[in-house]
């Protein structure tokens, strides 16, 4: 190599090092920011009860339906109840799929229907609980969400209308229809 070439690559070197610490000391001038009176953030958080918050915070999450119900579109919650098709049936006496059926689950006892294997989570969450229309609501707004641990994959509905809508047509899916709760 020759000196005209070592002396070139020198230059380069020279000429990009003051380039950066020009860039440098312009960007510090520029982008002048203020250091804080105190390092981090107040994070203010509140004592909780364990599973009685987590149950508030979660029904609080999705709106009630009650006032929905009288008015409720059956038509609309036949189109509701196809993203439930896969794996639930819905006729008298209609066989297991995925899920159990969902004939005259309303006002029913959860985690009972004959045959058929529920995760152990529901089996815990049900007790002797029913799936009266609060239930319904919550479940179906998020069921992971509503019964941590279920095996039911299912997103969840967001919008009220359609939970309600698909329960109004659960509800009439039976030769006793449950009462309309009140608002």
């Amino acid at each position: 190599m020759d000196s005209l070439k070592l002396i070139k690559i020198a230059g380069a070197f020279l000429v990009t090092v003051l380039v950066l610490m020009s860039a440098n000391f312009i960007s510090v001038y520029l982008f002048h920011s203020q250091v804080p009176e105190k390092a981090g953030f107040m994070i203010e958080a509140e004592e909780n009860d364990g599973h009685a918050q987590e149950t508030k915070k979660a029904e609080s999450a999705y709106d009630p339906i009650a006032s929905l119900l009288a008015n409720a579109d059956l038509d609309a919650g036949v189109k509701v109840a196809k993203k439930c098709a896969p794996c639930h049936t819905f006729v008298k006496g209609g066989k297991k799929k995925v899920g159990p059926n969902l004939y005259d689950i309303v006002n029913g006892a959860m985690a009972k229907t004959e045959g058929f294997a529920y995760s152990a989570a529901l089996k815990s969450f049900a007790g002797d609980k029913s799936w009266d229309y609060a239930a319904l609501n919550g479940f179906l707004y998020k069921p992971t969400k509503y019964v941590k641990g279920t095996a039911m994959s299912f997103a969840g509905l967001k919008k009220t209308e359609d939970r309600a809508n698909i329960i109004a047509y659960l509800r009439s899916l039976s030769d006793n229809p449950a009462p309309l709760p009140a608002e």
